[in-house]
């Protein structure tokens, strides 16, 4: 992007950068978060995607959590709320955020799946208006799930005829196969912010929601700002968070237009600093030097919100020459292992459930004895559980 019309303010280098990211994420000693909430916010949200990852990067963060806790957060109190929204993904919003992330990611995922699906089912030839199909399907889900009521994908089907069908792909292919419009319905809804995953009949290790619309689920109907004011409140929540990040961080990070991210950055007044001849950005009243001077580790989860945070070549400060290595083709960050704000390898687990370190990097006497004490740590807290990412990194499958 062309550099803004106003010199960088300082160097901030990439040991400062992963200072910021160990005091700001929750991550060093001494800055843990207090709670589950207080986390979520503290990274503007928690990844979704892999069920088991929303609870492994809070346990990472808060000292003594358990998986009660994180439950008690989401379903009985629900300060916390599952919902769609950046790069159509998964996320778990403090629920006080829900208005502000539908305008400035969500609504923008609901109107193109909205689009697709319509066109899908007309070009199968299951509906010849896939427009009015949708709006009937999507009126008849609000209307099943009326007074309060919470319905599993397969109790909708059963009560709504509209949701049956499905789409034919890779017709005489081995990979072929059919997906139904149901859950496709029922995403579009989400990212509307109509209807909400609201319990889960599964495990906290899988996904098994019954579904609720978000009035009955927190107790009003959604009121999202303007979009412009909308991305200006999400790019200030990263900057915290995240800062310093270029332009096409954000634009990656939000799923949005690279034109949106410069009107907020600069309806935020956010200042430029120089990242080593790259163009970045931290929030006006954040300028100032941040050090971290006392070694720290973390085994962080697959698809954990700070692994995440960065657009690909974004991501050199903390990771290095390993990305190859611990993300998959399509930009998943598998299971971290972090020393002092860089990654040095991964992790995964025995069949028995130990946690088993894989070190990519000599880390010395000091950091590969904080690392095993972090993998005995997390083998107790999983006790005997084992969690499978949904997208496993290369080294995760290296035997």
């Amino acid at each position: 992007m062309p550099v803004p019309d106003v010199s960088p303010v300082r160097r901030c280098d990439a040991a400062e950068r992963r200072a910021r990211l160990a005091q700001r994420q929750a991550l060093a000693r001494g800055f843990r978060g207090s709670d589950v909430l207080d986390v979520a916010r503290r990274l503007v949200c928690l990844h979704g995607t892999d069920p088991s990852t929303v609870y492994l990067s809070a346990a990472a963060r808060v000292d003594g959590m358990s998986v009660a806790d994180l439950d008690a957060a989401l379903y009985r109190e629900r300060s916390l709320v599952k919902h769609l929204a950046m790069r159509r993904t998964l996320f778990v919003f403090p629920t006080d955020r829900l208005d502000v992330a539908q305008s400035a990611a969500s609504q923008r995922v609901a109107d193109r799946e909205r689009a697709r699906l319509s066109a899908d089912v007309e070009k199968a030839g299951l509906h010849a208006d896939g427009a009015a199909w949708l709006a009937k399907a999507e009126h008849a889900v609000l209307q099943a799930l009326a007074d309060g009521r919470e319905l599993t994908s397969s109790q909708l089907r059963d009560e709504v005829p509209l949701l049956e069908g499905a789409i034919t792909y890779g017709e005489g292919r081995t990979w072929g196969g059919q997906v139904p419009v149901g859950p496709r319905v029922l995403t579009c809804l989400s990212a509307a912010g109509l209807i909400v995953r609201a319990s889960n009949d599964g495990l906290w290790t899988a996904s098994r929601p019954r579904w609720a619309t978000v009035r009955a689920w927190i107790g009003r109907d959604l009121d999202p700002p303007a979009f412009d004011q909308a991305t200006a409140r999400m790019v200030t929540w990263w900057l915290r968070a995240f800062g310093p990040g270029t332009a096409a961080d954000l634009k990656w990070w939000l799923g949005s237009t690279l034109s949106a991210v410069r009107r907020a950055l600069r309806d935020v007044e956010a200042s430029v600093v120089d990242l080593d001849g790259e163009v970045g950005y931290v929030l006006p009243d954040d300028v100032e030097p941040v050090h971290q001077d006392a070694p720290w580790s973390a085994l962080l989860p697959a698809l954990d919100p700070t692994s995440m945070a960065w657009a690909g070549p974004g991501r050199r400060f903390f990771l290095g020459d390993h990305q190859p290595l611990l993300f998959d083709s399509n930009g998943n960050a598998g299971p971290t292992a972090w020393w002092c704000g860089q990654v040095v390898g991964g992790w995964r687990q025995h069949a028995s459930g130990e946690v088993e370190l894989q070190l990519l990097q000599d880390v010395g006497a000091e950091g590969e004895a904080a690392l095993r004490e972090d993998a005995d740590r997390l083998s107790a807290w999983l006790d005997g559980r084992r969690v499978l990412p949904r997208f496993p990194s290369p080294l995760f499958n290296q035997q």
